[in-house]
């Protein structure tokens, strides 16, 4: 499973042990727009993890062959108390799944 995280989530996600992790900065698609992102990030990768709480509004996102975590925050230290919440998503994770993780 490929996963990637938005630039607008903490690298501390990629801590996550034995999941192969990059982000949209490694990738070089810093500030592309989401309709964008998306396309190149389906194309590539199973599962996006985004704080972005408008994407699902702004975009049709069945569109994509793509699964979803969204997080509750994109703060640091709420972040790493989700950690195991969002390996334990990732680990039940259907095809083009959309998953919102609860604090």
């Amino acid at each position: 499973m490929r996963i990637i995280i938005d630039e607008c989530v903490p690298s501390i996600v990629k801590r996550i042990a034995d999941r192969n992790i990059v982000s949209v900065q490694e990738m070089g698609w810093a500030g592309i727009k989401n309709g964008e992102l998306l396309k190149r990030v389906a194309a590539e990768f199973d599962v996006f993890i985004t704080s972005d709480k408008n994407l699902r509004y702004q975009q049709n996102l069945s569109a994509f062959d793509l699964s979803i975590i969204l997080l509750p925050s994109n703060q640091v230290p709420v972040v790493r108390s989700l950690l195991p919440k969002i390996d334990s998503a990732l680990g039940e994770m259907q095809p083009n799944n959309f998953v919102e993780i609860e604090p």
